[in-house]
């Protein structure tokens, strides 16, 4: 890299909790951030799921080093024991956060392409020493293009959700169905959104936290219509849908659970289907979608079994990492989780929820192309065990490598809880719940998600 390149600003593609730390944790190096937000406002994604309670406390979601930047402004954390919903974390501190930043966060900044300035793919010769090029669409359609010294991608895996197929494609019909299927958890508060699930027949497709949230939120609707308490919920009932059967592991440890808010939640699903809210239907992969004359859905399995007709699909089947503007930079990706080739091991689901990855930094994020970093939910590919607290130690150690202090990178500054739920949050209307099983990490999804990331951005 020469000095010419040096000058220029480390990219921070996204404004979400990981990309502010980011450009927190390079501002506490004299290196200057540019951050590139795709949506009006800082958190986009997270404001998608602000009904939603995150699994941890406000002492485990507020970066150290963007904290010390909101210090000045007389900013006061909330109180560290507290679980705040996406809202509260958008509002209270993540857009605050943007705020201080000022004029180093841009909005409605669409990044469409990343490469080597005068290089694609193929070029070897003087790779390193070029600067990046970032492409994006600002208002209006307009296009731009920026230089950079390096590229941090905290876009997260909000925008890309997985289908429906089990295939990991689109089930046939599931995108002409597209006006009675959604890939979030609903918000049930919205009336509106109340009404398109109120006495109707609803498909919930998905194992994870996520799932488990869709189905307590409809059980509780149910439960409303029973009570006679004006909100009628009378008739709602859930079809829930599972690629695999039902086992001793479906619903977490229950209040065993290593992961407590997650045994809590697992245990509200399981009285979903004990209560008669829920049906479970095992060893489900959907092929197709089909519409029914009166505008219903009828899911149809890899295997030809037809489900009964429903009114409404929820896909909570995770997220995926959109690598489609980086295709001009030299990854290094797992071939399954499309995540860095030496973070993958220490990430697969498989073996570890998010209280047992190990701690990692610069080392585990590197690429071929250097001074690239995929950090937060993109940094896990499809991995779900995504923890806000791991994102920041990424970033802090992103940032030392950019400044050039190895030994800070390859430091471990983290100490992860032992209790902790990796993706997915927690019910909205009950956080004494979650005081009562304790702390866990982050929201969204994905992510994090329930309605947030599971595999998510996010948090």
């Amino acid at each position: 890299m020469n000095a010419s390149t040096e000058a220029l600003p480390v990219i921070v593609i996204g404004a979400g909790p990981i990309g502010l730390a980011a450009a927190a944790r390079l501002i506490e190096r004299d290196i200057e951030p540019l951050v590139l937000e795709a949506g009006p406002a800082a958190a986009s994604a997270v404001r998608d799921w602000s009904h939603v309670r995150l699994f941890s406390t406000w002492s485990e979601v507020v970066d150290p080093a963007a904290e010390k930047l909101l210090a000045p402004t007389g900013w006061v954390k909330p109180d560290g024991a507290t679980y705040p919903s996406g809202g509260d974390w958008a509002e209270l501190y993540l857009q605050p956060v943007a705020d201080v930043l000022g004029d180093r966060v841009r909005y409605n900044a669409t990044v469409t392409g990343v490469s080597r300035s005068g290089r694609d793919r193929i070029v070897d010769a003087d790779r390193e020493s070029q600067p990046f090029v970032v492409h994006l669409t600002g208002p209006e359609g307009r296009e731009e293009r920026i230089f950079a010294r390096a590229v941090i991608d905290a876009s997260g895996t909000w925008s890309t959700p997985s289908p429906a197929g089990g295939s990991g494609l689109h089930a046939l019909g599931e995108k002409n169905a597209a006006d009675h299927v959604t890939y979030r958890v609903p918000d049930l508060k919205d009336p509106a959104v109340r009404t398109r699930y109120a006495g109707k027949r609803t498909a919930v497709i998905g194992s994870g936290a996520s799932a488990f949230t869709a189905l307590a939120y409809l059980a509780d609707l149910a439960k409303n219509g029973e009570d006679g308490n004006g909100e009628d919920g009378t008739g709602t009932h859930a079809t829930w849908i599972l690629r695999r059967g039902i086992s001793g592991s479906t619903f977490g440890g229950g209040s065993a659970d290593q992961l407590p808010a997650r045994g809590a939640l697992g245990l509200a699903a399981k009285a979903a289907v004990d209560g008669g809210y829920a049906d479970a239907v095992t060893g489900f992969r959907t092929d197709v979608i089909e519409k029914t004359g009166d505008g219903r859905l009828v899911l149809v399995g890899e295997d030809g079994r037809r489900l009964d007709p429903v009114d409404e699909v929820i896909v909570l089947t995770g997220f995926r990492p959109d690598l489609s503007f980086l295709d001009e930079l030299r990854l290094g990706l797992d071939e399954r989780l499309q995540a860095p080739v030496e973070l993958a091991p220490l990430i697969d689901p498989n073996q570890h929820s998010c209280g047992t990855v190990y701690p990692h930094g610069a080392s585990e994020l590197s690429h071929p192309e250097k001074d690239v970093y995929l950090v937060g939910m993109k940094s896990y590919g499809r991995a779900p065990t995504f923890l806000a607290m791991t994102g920041y130690e990424q970033v802090r150690s992103v940032a030392a490598a950019l400044a050039g202090d190895r030994e800070a990178a390859e430091r471990v500054e983290l100490t992860l809880p032992e209790t902790g739920v990796c993706g997915g949050a927690g019910l909205f209307d009950q956080p004494e719940a979650a005081e009562e099983t304790g702390g866990g990490c982050c929201a969204a999804p994905a992510t994090l998600t329930v309605g947030a990331p599971v595999s998510s951005g996010g948090c």
